[in-house]
């Protein structure tokens, strides 16, 4: 079989050594991952202002095309809480309250992050998710759960509220506190706390009363499963819907129908600079979750094929009536601690999703808005991480600001200017880093050939050589850095006759970073002083061979500082 083939298509590649073990792994993976992804996807939809079954249509096609294309044997495809809230956000600047429109926006959403996915992966563009750092993503999902869970009071208070930011949510909130419905108090707290309970005292009481861990695991998934079935139940027999307690209602019973996306270009455009942003902080954490988990068992995934996987799933998930989706943690995790070994687990659990929205959603009808907000707001707080802001601090403070930046930007302005500062907070501080690198003028250690900066060891130097030791590649942000440190040297050591630039750390040098060297070159021979260069790597080398610039230099290219420094010191 062609490798090309298996590399696009690594279900060609898995499948050859399936087996009846891993048949059951994967089954019981999924009937723990459909247990747990009902009520989600019904909860989630809500959050994304889509009707519930739509969160069903999500998880199932989605997860079939995933188990094709993708490479992560563990990663669960289907609606989270982050891409649910953009996917609101987006749906809400087009101005749509029609419920049907809102659903066809939401499908081209959905086509249009897919075809933007399909197209970076097949143009190798996975190394842009490097260019947004983990600190300023960890920032933008805290500043997100903690907006998501304001989003969702409202449910649980059986309000109106309404709000794009943190402030807008709570002063909406408070202003509606008089019309609270005891009713759908009384429904929503209990499951809140109960839920709460669940996710951190369960499994280790079940384990205490002697149950096997994994059997107690499984229980404590199935605690939104426990909180739907008690709420609607309770709802129904009491008829709390008559007093005020908002239901799920009819959902539509059957398979997900065949759909594709608005043919109005105006639509497309209007939603293609949301559906980047949500394709790139898909990847992002779709990606993160997946190298995790692969790291755990010795295997790899190919971002760049991740990024088709997650193309795939998105247009599959447009062509059966769901919205954006991407690889979640909490189920992903699940799913490796259940077990699964391969892609299949997720195409196990689409079944069993398709058979919940044949024969189950008749019984949703009662189920409580106010259980789906409880059920969200459990599943979003365990996001919300402010120790990420102690932890940037003690370390970097550029990172601090941009993190704390980005939190300030999501809670004050929404998530599509929280994540567009967050990408931009990214690049910038990437150039603020890379256009100071830091330089040493180093000296050798003793008697052997080891050269150190000579603020921090005791060294031998010579007044006739100045040794600088750039640790960083050279481009056109930090070229003029690297020659104003150069001059400076040498105007302050005025015995110096030779400058030995040592480039162990440079990686590439761009045209621009080339020009300086060769204007380093001209200036230090007005000077009287050559121009040296150590330590040079292979590819660099084989790149300022092409130009000019070795035989215009004034001294000499040394293998080793050590040879410079003996050769130019004599």
């Amino acid at each position: 079989m062609p490798s090309f083939l298996r590399s696009y298509f690594p279900i060609l590649d898995w499948s050859r050594s399936y087996n009846s073990t891993t048949f059951t792994n994967d089954l019981v993976a999924a009937i723990i991952v459909t247990i747990m992804l009902i009520p989600q996807s019904l909860a989630y939809a809500l959050l994304a202002g889509l009707p519930a079954e739509v969160g069903l249509y999500a998880s199932i096609l989605p997860l079939v095309a995933y188990a094709v294309f993708g490479t992560s044997r563990a990663l669960a495809v289907g609606p989270v809480a982050v891409v649910s809230l953009m996917t609101a956000a987006a749906i809400a600047n087009l101005g749509i309250t029609d419920p049907g429109h809102m659903v066809v926006a939401a499908i081209t959403l959905a086509f249009i992050s897919g075809l933007m996915l399909m197209l970076m992966g097949v143009l190798k563009l996975g190394f842009l998710a490097n260019f947004l750092s983990h600190p300023v993503i960890a920032g933008f999902i805290t500043a997100s759960g903690m907006i998501i869970a304001a989003s969702q009071v409202k449910h649980l208070l059986g309000v109106q509220a309404h709000g794009h930011n943190l402030y807008e949510l709570l002063i909406s909130l408070v202003r509606e506190l008089p019309n609270t419905s005891l009713w759908t108090l009384a429904v929503g707290l209990p499951a809140l706390v109960f839920l709460f309970w669940v996710r951190k005292s369960l499994k280790p009481s079940l384990i205490k009363l002697g149950l096997p861990a994994r059997a107690a695991d499984i229980m404590a998934k199935a605690g939104p499963v426990a909180a739907v079935a008690a709420t609607t139940i309770a709802t129904a027999v009491f008829q709390l819907d008559t007093k005020g307690v908002a239901t799920v209602g009819s959902v539509p019973q059957g398979i997900p129908p065949l759909s594709l996306p608005s043919g109005d270009w105006g639509l497309w455009t209007s939603l293609a600079g949301s559906a980047f942003l949500i394709s790139v902080i898909g990847f992002v954490e779709s990606v993160s979750v997946a190298q995790t988990l692969a790291a755990k068992r010795r295997q790899r995934i190919d971002p760049d094929q991740e990024l088709v996987g997650l193309g795939a799933s998105n247009i599959a998930s447009g062509l059966s009536g769901g919205y954006p989706v991407t690889g979640g943690f909490a189920r992903s995790v699940v799913n490796f601690d259940a077990g699964a070994e391969t892609p299949a687990a997720g195409a196990f659990t689409a079944i069993g999703i398709g058979l919940a929205t044949l024969f189950l959603t008749p019984l949703l009808f009662f189920l409580p808005k106010a259980t789906l907000a409880a059920t969200i707001i459990v599943a979003v707080l365990s996001l919300v991480d402010f120790s990420v802001l102690a932890r940037t601090w003690r370390y970097s403070k550029a990172d601090f600001l941009a993190v704390f930046a980005t939190i300030l930007v999501t809670l004050g302005f929404g998530v599509e200017l929280g994540v567009s500062a967050g990408v931009g907070l990214s690049i910038a501080l990437f150039l603020y880093k890379t256009s100071r690198p830091h330089m040493a003028v180093v000296g050798q250690v003793g008697d052997t050939e080891h050269f150190r900066n000579v603020e921090r060891h005791s060294v031998v130097t010579c007044p006739k050589v100045i040794s600088l030791r750039v640790d960083r590649s050279l481009y056109f942000a930090n070229a003029r850095a690297l020659e104003n440190k150069i001059y400076d040297l040498v105007a302050r050591q005025r015995e110096a006759k030779h400058v030995v630039l040592m480039c162990s750390a440079v990686n590439e040098i761009d045209a621009s970073a080339l020009e300086s060297l060769e204007a380093i070159n001209q200036r230090l021979a007005d000077f009287g002083v050559k121009f040296h260069l150590s330590e040079v790597k292979g590819p660099v080398m084989d790149r300022l061979r092409r130009s000019h610039f070795l035989q215009q230099l004034t001294g000499r290219v040394f293998l080793s500082q050590f040879d410079a420094f003996a050769a130019l010191r004599a």
